[in-house]
This record gives C-alpha cells, structure tokens and sequence, in this order.
C-alpha cells in the first residue's frame, strides 16, 4: 500500500513571511511568520469623537479584533487620536491604533507629533500620497514620522485609488509588446508594482523591511486571489488580506469568505480584515464575528466555542432545537470576553444541538457535550452526551433551560483553573 500522502490531502502550511511588530504599552501583536493569522477591523465613526470612537474600538476589541484602524484624515481627528487612546487606556483596553492617512498624512504626522505617537502603526497609501515630485518628497516624511516614533507600516494599495502615473506608464509599455497583456493584468502588475516599489522606497528611506505590511487591495474575488498569489511569490513581506469593498450581508459574507478562504487555505495571508457594509442598525462588529468565522472554519484558529446543529427536515417538529440553537450560540458569544480569562482553552470546545434521532447521537458523541432533541414520532426525550458518552435524558417542557446548565457545568469543570484543566 502507498503510504505517501497525496498533494491533494496535504495540509496546506503557511507562506514564510517575515515578522512585524505591533505594540501598544505591555501588548505586542505579532504579525506574519509563526504567529497566528489576525484579525483587524476599522471604526466608522467620526475620530473627533473620542468618546463615541473609543467606544466602538472596545466593542470591536471585545468582539475579537486584535488591531483597530481609525480614520485620521484632518487636524481636528490627529488631535483627538491622543485622547481616543487615553480612554481605551482608562477602559482597561490595549488593543494597537492603526491611523488611516490619506492625502494630507504626511502633514498630520509632522504637526501632531502626540497623534503619531498615540498610534500603533500607520496605514499608507501610494496612491493617495501625492503626484510627481510632492509624491516622493510626502512618502518620505511618512515613513520619516514611522522611523521617528519607531512604527510599523501597512502599505495598503487599491484599485480604486491606484497611482494613475504608474498605470500610464505600464501601460505604455504594455502596448510595445509584441503581445501586449489583458488590460485586467496590467491592471493586476500596477497594484503589485506599486506595494513592492513603495516598499523598497520605504527600505531606502531606513525602515526594516519585517516592519512593512503590504496590501492590495481590490473588490473582486477572482481579481483578489490573482493578486496575492503573484504578491506573495514576489515578497516576503506579512500580508494584509481583505476585498476592498465586499458588499452588504449575504453578498459581503460570501465574497470576503471564498476570496479570503481560498488564499489562506493556500498558507497566503497574516492578518485580515472583513470590510462589511453594515445593514441600517447592525453593529460594527459583525465583520469581527464573519472574520473570526472564517479563520475557525478552516481551523486556522478557534475563538468561541462551536455550535453544530442540523438544518431542520420534516423529522423536526418544533422550532426548539433552532431557539436552543440560537440561544446557546449566543450565550457562548456573550460570555467569551470574561471566559477568555477564566477558562483557558474554551474557545476550542464543540457543542451540538441536533433535532431528531437520525445525525443527532452521532454528532453529540463527536462533540465535547451535544444534545438530540426529539423529532417527529420520537419519544419526548433528549438525550444529552458529555466526552462521547450518554450521560443523562432530557424531558419535559425545560429541556433548553437545562441543557444550557449542563453547558455551564461542563464549561467550569473542564475549563476552570481551580479544576486544573486550564491547559486543555
């Protein structure tokens, strides 16, 4: 028998890319190499309110975001980064400030030096840095201000605001081939031209070439994985993955889950970022939950413990394994922010909720607790397995009440430092 293992069940490993730091006081995030694939996301409120943006970076911070960007585009918003970082500070919330400059960032880091150094790294955008000679002359004091405050930088390029000068030029050397390129590649080699020549610029200029992050950035999931795969053949910066502008819901959920799944599952990508239109009233934090999806789907990472449940058929007579569904994935959600702390290594544990006899003991016995509530012609008994093993049944009218008991049980049991199980 063949034992070498197939190219096509080889588990995928990741790009070797080298390391960034990204510090604020005791708390150092670690991007790229070894280190986990992170998770990022960005405040849409206006930064000159400090108390309002502080507020949405610890709810994105509490949801699982390890680095939040902030929009730091006039005087006003530079001046009150300092005071947006002391409130988090007060909060008891150390996640690293990423400063989003556009245009005028070399101007905002040179006059508000304590904005500069409130921030944990900045974001740069080769497109947006200026035009002819004022492009090199303002990229230079960009990356002047990151070496003065001692910052890492992500080099973020986007097709929507790509370096038209650059495209120009590509494009006319396009058209002196003997077989010129689709449009759409020269397109593709301007936004991989510009990360890598801003980089270098950057190296020139005296920064480490582990502390530049590179991005490019465009809306299509074709486009994106194309994109990548040529970028990390060509550096060996850490990545920041993300479509530029994945959509609203369903269509933003999807996009970003195919286009980013497909290259992290190909070991592309350090850190990651969902950038979801949110719905009228939804909050901010659902691309954190969607981001944090993602890596737990394809078992890069676990953050919150998981529910499988079963779709429903007509075996399933009631909606009560959907409500206990619900209920349950909520409750873990909710209470993950204090369990962190409490209960080393929950995040890893599997529940499931299952509505009939047919998948339900078998999904149960392969989590870490399950439940199979009763279906159609079943008797009205919920069996309940903990560790593979039946251990009690169920019944009456609160059998949700219950079950959710017996997962804080567990929870405190297995997980809990005094039981000695915290390294589970």
């Amino acid at each position: 028998m063949d034992t070498k293992t197939p190219t096509a069940l080889a588990i995928p490993t990741r790009r070797d890319a080298l390391q960034a730091q990204v510090s604020w006081g005791t708390r150092t995030v670690t991007v790229g190499g070894d280190a986990p694939v992170r998770l990022q996301s960005m405040t849409n409120t206006d930064t000159t309110d400090a108390i309002g943006t502080a507020i949405q970076v610890k709810e994105l911070a509490l949801a699982g975001s390890e680095m939040v960007r902030i929009t730091v585009d006039t005087p006003e918003a530079a001046q009150a980064v300092p005071y947006v970082r002391d409130q988090l500070d007060r909060m008891g919330i150390d996640v690293p400030l990423i400063g989003d400059f556009h245009f005028n960032g070399h101007r905002l880091l040179t006059d508000y030096p304590e904005c500069a150094q409130a921030l944990s790294k900045y974001r740069i955008n080769p497109g947006n840095v200026g035009k002819g000679d004022k492009r090199d002359r303002q990229f230079s004091q960009l990356i002047e201000a990151a070496l003065r405050w001692q910052k890492p930088v992500r080099i973020g390029v986007n097709w929507g605001s790509l370096d038209q000068e650059l495209l120009a030029s590509l494009m006319d050397d396009n058209s002196r081939r003997s077989v010129p390129w689709d449009a759409k590649l020269v397109m593709y080699e301007a936004l991989i031209t510009s990360a890598l020549e801003s980089a270098q610029q950057a190296v020139d200029l005296g920064m480490q070439r582990s502390q530049i992050i590179l991005s490019c950035k465009v809306s299509g999931v074709r486009d994106l994985v194309a994109v990548y795969r040529e970028l990390g053949r060509r550096c060996n910066n850490p990545l920041h993955l993300g479509l530029t502008e994945a959509g609203m819901g369903t269509k933003g959920t999807v996009a970003s889950s195919v286009a980013l799944g497909v290259l992290l599952q190909e070991g592309i990508g350090d850190t990651i970022r969902v950038s979801l239109t949110p719905a009228p009233g939804e909050s901010r934090t659902q691309e954190v939950v969607i981001a944090s999806e993602i890596l737990q789907a394809l078992g890069l990472r676990n953050f919150v413990p998981s529910v499988t449940a079963c779709p429903g058929c007509g075996r399933t007579t009631s909606t009560t394994f959907q409500e206990l569904t619900q209920e349950i994935d909520d409750f873990l959600r909710e209470q993950m922010p204090v369990w962190r702390e409490r209960f080393p290594g929950v995040e890893n544990m599997k529940v499931a909720v299952m509505g009939c006899i047919v998948n339900g003991p078998g999904e149960s016995k392969h989590a870490d607790i399950g439940i199979s509530l009763p279906g159609t012609g079943e008797a009205p008994a919920a069996p309940v397995y903990i560790d593979g093993e039946k251990r009690m049944t169920l019944r009456g009218t609160s059998i949700a009440a219950e079950f959710r008991q017996v997962v804080e049980n567990y929870i405190q049991q297995r997980f809990g430092v005094s039981g000695g199980s915290s390294t589970n």
